[in-house]
């Protein structure tokens, strides 16, 4: 009786400890970061001259293209993310009329930076960050809310959708219709991607979860040669480099953006 009771110690103890053991090694799925991590800078940070182009709480520095406010109804910000609402699930006004659509664009511009920034987007996805980006040549060539500029292509690459439709330079952190990235690792859709763009002097970088996917210089051979037969080859001087605004893409699709930081030399 002694050595079933026993047995019986030794077996709930171990059944226990299992417990005990895989509750300690589980971890959220967003395992990199705390809430109170999200949108802050360190020391180390801060005394090399970063700075937060997003505060995890509000637009400040931030407007719509061609605003001097922030789009009504479009961009929110939850938990420390800014979120462009999918435009499906976009309520209309009570006058039925639809809200403010457009980009969201730095109010300030910049010319030589390094730029690091988070991003996620759903199962078939696409979205975008654009700079080098002149409001008043978007307006001119484009539209009076949209920017016209360089983009860092958002997309999930994986989805049958654009098998076979788009071009190379299509694709999650090429230069859009420019210049094709290489070596992309993408998260699994709805995680996180970590994303840099440094612009010094003429020499440029795409880098996409630790990997250099783009690279290229303003003025160039190869950058002049692909305008030429870009969507954009009827904008004059767009492939020139420019002081511009960093933007947000309004598309049809939901996504987020966090950790949003700059670093001008």
């Amino acid at each position: 009786m002694k050595t079933r009771n026993l047995k019986f110690y030794v077996m709930l103890l171990a059944m226990v400890g299992s417990f005990i053991f895989s509750s300690w090694r589980t971890v959220p799925a967003d395992k990199d970061y705390k809430a109170n991590q999200i949108n802050t800078l360190t020391n180390k940070e801060k005394k090399a001259g970063w700075r937060l182009l997003f505060d995890g709480k509000t637009f400040n520095g931030w407007r719509g293209l061609g605003r001097d406010h922030v789009p009504n109804g479009l961009w929110v910000i939850e938990n420390g993310l800014i979120r462009k609402i999918n435009t499906g699930d976009v309520k209309k006004l009570p006058d039925g009329r639809p809200v403010e659509g457009g980009d969201l664009m730095t109010t300030n511009t910049f010319d030589n930076f390094e730029l690091t920034f988070e991003w996620k987007i759903n199962k078939a996805g696409n979205s975008g960050l654009k700079y080098n980006v002149s409001e008043e040549m978007s307006q001119k060539y484009g539209s009076d809310f949209a920017a016209l500029g360089f983009e860092y292509q958002l997309l999930d690459d994986d989805d049958v959708t654009y098998k076979g439709i788009l071009k190379p330079s299509q694709f999650s952190g090429s230069l859009y219709d420019l210049i094709p990235s290489r070596n992309v690792v993408l998260k699994p859709v709805g995680e996180f991607n970590s994303s840099r763009i440094l612009v010094d002097g003429n020499h440029v970088e795409h880098w996409l979860n630790g990997i250099k996917v783009v690279e290229y210089e303003f003025g160039s051979k190869e950058l002049d040669e692909a305008y030429k037969i870009s969507k954009f080859n009827k904008i004059p001087g767009f492939q020139n480099k420019r002081k511009a605004h960093i933007v947000l893409q309004n598309h049809n699709d939901e996504s987020w953006f966090r950790n949003i930081k700059i670093r001008e030399f």
